[in-house]
């Protein structure tokens, strides 16, 4: 997975690469979907969400530029996956996701793996999740209508925020860079998530 789908795309940070060729993505997922857990596409999780493809994953984990000693915040924990992968990156993650089922079974897998760096809140992930602020980083893994207000507020200068934004079925990957001359936008390509849900999501 890692050379043929990762390093071929241009993913090279080594740090990311190890963290995507030491988190087990197949642990994250059903049983069923084992043998498809290697596989660069999106697989279901239920609740009507998936799990990311492994080098959008990658992309968005590399486009931070983490060091080791980070706080970083995600919003969607999704299966856990992701936060596992910033848990190798950083050193604290704090996730939010807006589905508790999905949280609280994403919270008992990485403990059960040790991922004890990870925490994760039930809750509406746009708002952020204030009590940790400031994050050095922070990263959405749901397409936004528009960039949520609260994650600005809460992100560190210098920092770097990593979202998919756009239309409800396309959307843009940027990566918006807050330094003490305000905000930047660099545009990283076209990708399609889950619609980002809560007060600065898609209206249901």
């Amino acid at each position: 997975m890692v050379e043929a789908q990762l390093q071929s795309r241009g993913i090279s940070d080594s740090r990311v690469l190890k963290a995507m060729a030491d988190v087990p993505r197949h642990l994250f997922l059903e049983k069923q979907l084992w043998d498809h857990a290697y596989e660069d596409h999106p697989l279901p999780i239920g609740a009507d969400q998936t799990i990311s493809q492994p080098y959008i994953v990658a992309l968005m984990a590399q486009a931070l530029g983490l060091r080791g000693t980070e706080r970083v915040l995600e919003v969607g924990t999704g299966s856990g996956y992701a936060a596992a992968v910033l848990s190798q990156l950083a050193a604290e993650v704090f996730s939010v996701e807006t589905v508790e089922e999905l949280a609280l079974n994403a919270r008992t897998i990485l403990s059960n793996l040790g991922y004890s760096n990870v925490s994760v809140l039930v809750g509406d992930g746009t708002l952020g999740w204030q009590e940790h602020a400031p994050y050095d980083a922070i990263v959405v893994s749901a397409g936004a209508p528009c960039i949520p207000r609260p994650l600005i507020e809460q992100l560190r200068v210098p920092g770097f925020l990593v979202l998919p934004m756009g239309e409800k079925d396309l959307q843009t990957l940027v990566r918006v860079c807050k330094d003490s001359a305000g905000l930047h936008e660099e545009y990283l390509g076209e990708c399609h998530f889950v619609r980002l849900k809560g007060e600065y999501g898609w209206e249901e």
